[in-house]
């Protein structure tokens, strides 16, 4: 729920305007060994580059092929009218219709309508080998939807200029380092000839959102896209999906990208036993079989955007794809919690490595722990969410080993506990702070000063444990007068996301529940009420109401979730089933969890996200129990 400019909430914004579906790899092409240099294909089609509709838009990818004739071209294209027409043309001179030698058009209602895959248009050119060429796609229609080449951000080796055409936006053509998704007569397993990559009409409920769910070999993630999920099942227990057509496709041992591969390969079936095997070396909550199934899906996501060094990626796309110290604080507590303190734990040695000098921490971090991808500005409620999931891990790790593993961290939680702690103002509240919003505010948010206070009473427990008394007095004297602050600024306002009153509510008002904290006696009237302004038509709750932020329609479900987890620390038990139930009704096609929630109830945004799997694996958990998850202790 990253409400920031530009993030999360500003990238979805502009994807839905390009029809945001992440789009499948297939193989790369074989023509690495010619000749003279040739570029003619580029399989890599993870994110949506270029509008392609209308006269004011249009698309052009440089290429050169050692062949004397082009038969035929594919692209990939995601479109979501019914109706129009996709042109694509052979060009020597990109800006000039006149330099074509040759055209072809098809028709998307013949196409069965809006859909997403390879598109091969046959064109029966001679051309000159090494020759460069232009390959320019248009499309037409009357409808309200977006037409998209897709690609691929990453760099290509050996590739040629991609160009945009944006008449209204850039006055014309405009290069790109971006690479567009094409084949020049593909062969083989290229373009349709995987049939499951070719293109298909898929309803466009399916493809609001960017991925669909997840591949994984231990070493290595990719995204499972809509189309490629439209019709298929994940194999039970694993990330190997199986196809409409009965073959299955994963991601090998060691390779980038996935294969598909006939039903019951050798390969597969040792993926599917090794994920099976570590499910069973923990838990895996719930009570019904439709919890445990969801458990097993969000345990099985959480793992796959774990990376080998310990970032968790928040989701499997373009700007989610870095590590959070939030989102990874609550993926930390959940994999503590069910059995897999070993996940916890590289995770917490990847924030202390990222951790700045001054014992804060960058909003986010690029996924192989090099720092920050852009400026946006840095968060204080990582110094309280970050202590609070190292206290998780602690109770549940190894014993053994916990005490060594907690005094390697303990350099972490004293810079953090110290720094939060100085930051306090003489009334005790923290300075105003983007907080998961990630967005500035003018006075102290309640976002911020909840997981400070947990911060502290974990600090202080975990200095205790270790011997270090001074700190762990220090630290909960830092609790008991952040405390009293929140008790008179937040709670006359019902916990409100800011302590001037101009901000309405927010979901962070269930930080001051446990897991995090035992709150005061007036908590639960704060949520119910809360709960009640920010619910929406869909069932789903929204950040907040600040009435100077319109979140729109759509529903978020760490906000909904962050409901059922503090109803149930607080044994409302009734109340937290019918929250995480109707979470669990709005998982996608392969029965992942969603970022977002359509006003119609569709998934939006990216899938899986991973805060959203922990939180619901921490209130599965908690209800499971029976006596709730633990909660620091405050320290008198």
């Amino acid at each position: 729920m990253r409400a920031r400019p530009p993030g999360r909430l500003y990238l979805w914004a502009a994807l839905v305007a390009l029809l945001a579906v992440f789009v499948a790899s297939p193989a790369w092409p074989s023509r690495a060994d010619t000749a003279t240099p040739a570029y003619d294909g580029q399989p890599r089609s993870d994110t949506a580059l270029f509008s392609i509709k209308g006269t004011n838009n249009a698309a052009a990818q440089e290429f050169v092929t050692d062949d004397s004739r082009v038969d035929k071209a594919a692209l990939y294209l995601s479109n979501g009218a019914a109706t129009g027409s996709v042109t694509v043309e052979l060009r020597t001179v990109r800006e000039d219709p006149a330099s074509a030698i040759a055209s072809s058009t098809l028709d998307i209602a013949k196409l069965g309508g809006g859909g997403a895959g390879w598109l091969e248009f046959p064109l029966g050119a001679d051309v000159t080998p090494g020759q460069t060429y232009y390959l320019f796609a248009q499309a037409t229609t009357t409808e309200n939807k977006p037409i998209a080449w897709y690609g691929t951000s990453a760099s290509v080796e050996g590739s040629l200029t991609s160009w945009n055409y944006d008449l209204s936006y850039w006055g014309g053509w405009l290069p790109y380092g971006t690479r567009l998704a094409f084949f020049v007569n593909p062969t083989g397993t290229e373009a349709c000839g995987d049939p499951d990559l070719c293109y298909r009409a898929v309803p466009d409920s399916v493809l609001r959102a960017a991925t669909a769910g997840l591949f994984h070999n231990g070493k290595t993630t990719a995204a499972i896209t809509p189309l490629m999920a439209y019709g298929a099942t994940y194999v039970p227990d694993s990330n190997v999906l199986e196809m409409p057509r009965g073959r299955w496709r994963y991601l090998p041992a060691g390779a980038t990208e996935p294969v598909s591969v006939p039903a019951n390969d050798p390969g597969a079936l040792r993926q599917i036993a090794e994920s099976r095997a570590w499910l069973k070396a923990g838990i895996v909550p719930g009570k019904s079989g439709p919890e445990r199934e969801a458990a097993a899906r969000a345990l099985l996501s959480m793992r796959a955007l774990l990376q080998p060094n310990g970032a968790s990626a928040a989701a499997w796309h373009s700007a989610w794809k870095y590590s959070w110290p939030r989102d990874s604080s609550y993926v930390a507590a959940a994999f503590a919690q069910t059995g897999h303190p070993e996940e916890a734990h590289r995770i917490l040695k990847y924030n202390a490595a990222t951790q700045r000098a001054d014992g804060t921490w960058e909003a986010r971090t690029k996924l192989d722990g090099s720092g920050p991808p852009d400026g946006r500005k840095w968060q204080l409620d990582a110094n309280g969410f970050v202590p609070w999931a190292t206290w998780q891990w602690y109770q549940t790790a190894p014993r053994p080993t916990r005490y060594a593993d907690l005094q390697k961290l303990y350099p972490m939680i004293q810079k953090a506990a110290d720094y939060a702690a100085a930051s306090l103002t003489e009334e005790g509240l923290p300075p105003a702070s983007p907080d998961y919003w990630e967005l500035d505010t003018d006075t102290a948010n309640i976002g911020t000063a909840a997981p400070l206070l947990s911060g502290f009473n974990a600090s202080a427990d975990l200095a205790r444990n270790l011997g270090h008394d001074e700190d762990a007095a220090k630290w909960a004297q830092a609790a008991r007068k952040l405390s009293a602050a929140i008790v008179k600024h937040f709670a006359p306002l019902g916990y409100q996301r800011t302590v001037d009153g101009k901000h309405g509510r927010d979901s962070a008002a269930a930080f001051m529940a446990p897991p995090f904290n035992t709150g005061p006696a007036d908590v639960p009237t704060a949520l119910d009420s809360t709960f009640a302004a920010l619910k929406r038509a869909n069932g789903g709750v929204v950040p907040g109401d600040d009435p100077s932020h319109n979140w729109g329609d759509a529903t978020w479900t760490p906000s909904t979730s962050f409901f059922a987890l503090a109803w149930a620390g607080l044994d409302e038990n009734k109340k937290a089933h019918q929250v995480l139930d109707w979470v669990l009704s709005k998982r996608n096609i392969l029965g992942e969890l969603p970022e977002q929630i359509a006003g119609d109830g569709t998934p939006q945004s990216v899938v899986p996200l991973g805060w959203t799997d922990s939180l619901v694996l921490l209130t599965l958990r908690d209800l499971d129990t029976g006596k709730g998850l633990p909660v620091p202790p405050s320290i008198r």
